[in-house]
């Protein structure tokens, strides 16, 4: 009690630097200035009168994962509507264009004590599922309180992570045992989670194994594929702040002289400033908002939201960034639902079970350096037999590890309590 007393008072201390750090990333994403009141618990009308399931995915990559969970809940719980909480701009954007008005969006509260004791008073949920891991010790007491069963899904732990928990039991172990039941990703996951206090703990897998393509943005890259004709295409997909300027050096010493590089990064803000650095530093270039890349394009900058599977589909090959830095590497799984070769750099911590699998399955590849990714995709590019076989094995990665969504709806309905036929 005393440690989330004093981890309280902290955030009460941080609220002018809270204002600040929002002021700052308006900056590059005016959305940052909108729904204010809701990082402090003041949310506008309450939805049409219905039980709300309430789901919490952080960002971006946590919106589009839970879609074939919120599916579930959806189907086996019919009477209900989903609350869907985030933390950014793009998660809102995110949920918006793959949920439409099938759910209720909100910004999740900052931790302080008030504002999610308004929270859940507010929004009255029957149960809340969030997802990966995030742990906030006053929500969970806050859900505790009002006896609001909370489960973990999709939880992964990286052994840095739990290091950090470990530190701090006092604050964090009351958290983890408020959690009605946590379903880990690997058995690794589910040991380091359950060692600081979490019980029960299942091992469901990966739900990011059951999001499948959307046809349309499939068809939207094979249709790209035939523009572009036989001109060999890899992927940077996904890439952060550091490493662009690491693989285009390497790329600029070796390139082949017809071959075009998809440059995604991973964060929409970076967008313009990515435009700005290809300028200075002379490539040509041009930006998936304008337009198909024509013939002397060396590399194509894709500047828009939601078209990732149609890059996948499109690249010979990918890059998966976040691998190349130690940031821990980004999902490596929808590359390979959409048939697509991967390669990842060394730092894979974030997703270390998928990447050994895709990589013992023979869909994925790991370089050290950027010099060796160069050298990975020139050999790559030069053979279709081992792109064709990476490709097959690719898909049948993705396929074998599907199941984890049914596995995980069935311990929700068990750990909140509500049968399928609740109203």
């Amino acid at each position: 009690m005393v440690a989330r007393w004093l981890y309280s008072l902290l955030w009460i201390l941080a609220t002018p630097l809270i204002g600040l750090r929002l002021l700052w990333r308006s900056r590059r994403q005016p959305g940052y200035r909108q729904h204010l009141g809701e990082r402090y618990g003041f949310h506008g009308r309450r939805p049409a009168p219905a039980p709300l399931i309430w789901v919490h995915a952080v960002s971006v990559g946590e919106t589009r994962a839970a879609q074939p969970l919120i599916e579930g809940l959806l189907a086996r719980w019919p009477g209900h509507r989903i609350l869907l909480t985030g933390m950014t701009p793009t998660g809102r954007e995110a949920g918006r264009a793959v949920y439409g008005e099938r759910v209720v969006q909100a910004y999740l509260p900052y931790d302080y004590p008030g504002a999610t004791r308004r929270f859940l008073a507010h929004f009255q949920p029957v149960f809340g599922v969030l997802m990966e891991t995030e742990i906030w010790p006053n929500l969970l007491a806050a859900c505790a309180a009002r006896k609001v069963p909370v489960i973990l899904a999709n939880a992964r732990l990286s052994e840095r992570s739990a290091r950090g928990y470990g530190r701090l039991p006092a604050l964090v172990r009351p958290a983890f045992a408020a959690l009605a039941g946590v379903c880990a990703q690997t058995a690794v996951d589910a040991r380091r989670i359950a060692a600081l206090g979490a019980n029960p703990v299942e091992v469901c897998g990966n739900i990011k194994f059951d999001v499948t393509p959307a046809p349309e943005k499939i068809a939207l890259g094979e249709q790209w594929r035939a523009t572009i004709g036989t001109r060999p295409v890899w992927l940077a997909a996904s890439t952060r702040d550091g490493e662009e300027a690491l693989l285009l050096a390497a790329w600029h010493q070796a390139a082949s002289s017809d071959a075009l590089l998809v440059l995604v990064p991973r964060h929409p803000q970076r967008f313009a400033e990515m435009a700005s650095w290809l300028e200075q530093q002379g490539w040509s270039w041009q930006r998936r908002s304008e337009g198909l890349p024509d013939a002397g394009t060396q590399v194509w900058l894709g500047d828009s939201m939601g078209e990732m599977a149609a890059y996948y589909r499109l690249a010979d090959l990918a890059f998966v960034g976040g691998s190349l830095l130690p940031l821990g590497g980004q999902n490596l799984i929808e590359a390979a639902a959409c048939d697509c070769p991967v390669l990842v750099g060394p730092h894979t911590f974030n997703f270390q079970q998928a990447t050994a699998d895709a990589i013992a399955a023979g869909a994925a590849r790991q370089v050290s350096d950027a010099q060796a990714l160069t050298e990975m995709v020139r050999e790559l590019l030069a053979d279709a037999v081992q792109r064709s076989a990476m490709r097959q094995a690719a898909g049948h990665f993705a396929r074998a590890h599907r199941g984890a969504a049914e596995r995980t709806l069935a311990l929700i309905a068990r750990w909140s309590g509500r049968s399928s036929a609740a109203p």
